[in-house]
Formats: structure tokens, sequence, C-alpha cells
């Protein structure tokens, strides 16, 4: 694990990159990376995350500024501005059930060539997919989700990258940071090996890349 700054984690990030970012409606959401983003120019995003938040908080943020072509996301209800871009054909929007989501990003994680679910049987969300029968059922294949990039929000982090997360801010994070070629997350402080207990680490630190350090305001 590195401790990096925010602005040279902006540059670590690619124009056109896939980007898995965590929270729910902006909590758990590493506010301040996606400031740098904005910042840095750069855009053509694809975004995987439960939701879009709110036009002025976390990942509603880089809609408004336009730095996203497509988003792979359970819920866009709270944001009119991605809502507006996807009817004017300014954005693609795959919307995905918030309980297959999670497991599409976990089968990227842990290198299954994906899931089997029945939600969604019946409707247009099985269009273009493959149907299985097992046992007079029917499932929907859905295909698992990987991303170059992680973009987490922990509470703490310890020098070995181990990471704590607060109440329910833990929500995505845990199974994005394991279907992420690097994983880069924000935190408000760095603490001391053994400050975290061993069952309150929510993330261990071998599977973080980089740390960034701030508070939000």
């Amino acid at each position: 694990m590195k401790v990096l700054s925010f602005k040279d984690a902006g540059e670590l990030i690619l124009e056109g990159s896939i980007l898995m970012i965590g929270g729910f409606l902006g909590c758990g959401t590493p506010d301040k990376l996606i400031d740098e983003l904005i910042a840095s120019g750069k855009g053509e995003f694809t975004v995987i995350a439960n939701d879009t938040a709110f036009p002025d908080k976390g990942i509603g943020k880089l809609i408004v500024e336009r730095r996203v072509k497509k988003v792979i996301a359970s819920h866009i209800g709270t944001n009119p501005e991605t809502q507006r871009q996807m009817i004017e054909k300014e954005l693609e929007v795959e919307l995905v059930p918030q309980g297959t989501l999670a497991e599409r990003v976990r089968a990227g994680g842990v290198g299954l060539g994906g899931i089997l679910t029945p939600t969604g049987v019946g409707t247009v969300v099985e269009n273009g997919k493959q149907k299985i029968v097992i046992a007079d059922k029917e499932y929907l294949l859905e295909l698992p989700l990987r991303a170059d990039y992680a973009l987490l929000k922990a509470k703490r982090a310890d020098y070995y990258g181990n990471l704590q997360f607060s109440l329910t801010a833990r929500n995505f994070n845990p199974l994005m940071a394991m279907a992420a070629e690097k994983v880069i997350v924000e935190v408000e402080e760095i603490v001391p090996v053994g400050s975290i207990p061993p069952d309150s680490v929510h993330i261990p630190g071998v599977l973080v890349d980089y740390v960034v350090v701030g508070r939000c305001k």
C-alpha cells in the first residue's frame, strides 16, 4: 500500500477507464477523489456503482460535468440529470437489479464466469441474455463485472492498508475491492498498525494499492 496525494491519485486514472465507485446515495463514496477527477479534466468513463447519488453529491457530480459515457447501476431516481441525459441519449445507462449488481461484482472479484438468477425472467431485463433451465425453473445468466479502478471511501486505514468503515458506508466497497485491477481508497486518517482490531478490519490491506487522506468539510 502506498500513500498518495489527491493530485497523484488523479493522474493514475486514465481517460476512458472503467471505474467502480463505492457508496449508496453518496454515503461511502470518495468525494474528494471525484473532485480531483473533475479537476483533472478527464472523462469518457464507464461507472459501475449502486446509484448516481444527487446532482451535487458523489457520482452525481461526474454526471453533471459530463465525464461519464456509460453507467451500470441499480438506481438513478435521485439524480434528474442522469435521467435527462439518458432520455436525450447523451448517456448510456444499464439498469441492473440491486442484488444482481452486487452478485455480478462479487463474481468478477472471485473469478466466476457469471451467476444464475430468476430476477428479471419474463421482463425486459431478460432481453439479450442467455436463459438456463434448472429443475424446470428458468434463470438468467448474468455476466461478471470488473473494473480498471475501484474508488472507495473508508473511515480509516493503517499503514498496511487494512481498512475500517463507518456503519453503512461499508455497502458496496468490499465487493468492489475484489473486482478491480487497482484499488484507490480515500480515508479520513491513517493510524498505526494494530490500532484497528482484527475483527474490525473490513477490507484487508492485501487488496489495497493506494490510499489518499482527507476529511470532507
